[in-house]
């Protein structure tokens, strides 16, 4: 069976402190909340997508286990933001937390009636855009080097492989 993983990102300071405390914070959470965290990659800077200024994001990624079935652990997900203080905002807003379901052992949706995500909008497995974005490859790699996508079949590191050498050069993992 392939894993559960989940993509934690923050780039705003919270009530446990800066965006990394926040992170840890929320992986202290988890368990509590019927999400059990198996192993995480470490923490890694990286800048924001957003195109007008806004701080650089600090990215995870982790290996969890739950009972809940993916639209029910997207939902525990969005819960914990909201005990962490995200307002959602516009797309690539910077964010107290960020808590994504990026593959759940292998399932691909396509927003099927029935499984509702965001504010309505189908949730998509694995999560749309993973195979560009190597704030979640990277780390991915890290806890789980022989993941692949289950669209693609393409292999983590034949998509890291694939970014521009730029965009990586600014993905710094952060001393623990």
């Amino acid at each position: 069976m392939s894993d559960i993983l989940v993509a934690l990102g923050a780039n705003l300071p919270g009530t446990e402190g800066g965006p990394a405390d926040t992170l840890r914070a929320a992986l202290r959470v988890m368990p509590g909340m019927g999400i059990k965290v198996v192993r995480c990659a470490p923490f890694y800077e990286t800048p924001a997508l957003a195109s007008y200024e806004q701080p650089d994001y600090v990215n995870s990624v982790a290996v969890v286990e739950a009972a809940l079935p993916p639209v029910e652990l997207l939902a525990m997900l969005h819960r914990i933001e909201g005990q962490f203080g995200r307002i959602r905002r516009g797309r690539w807003a910077p964010r107290v937390l960020d808590l994504d379901l990026i593959d759940y052992r292998g399932l691909v949706t396509l927003g099927r009636s029935g499984m509702s995500g965001v504010a309505g909008m189908p949730l998509a497995l694995p999560h749309p855009g993973v195979g560009e974005r190597g704030f979640v490859l990277v780390p991915l790699r890290d806890v789980v080097p022989d993941w692949r996508h289950p669209v693609t079949g393409e292999g983590v590191n034949g998509l890291i492989a694939r970014l521009p050498a730029a965009e990586l050069a600014e993905i710094r993992r952060l001393k623990d």
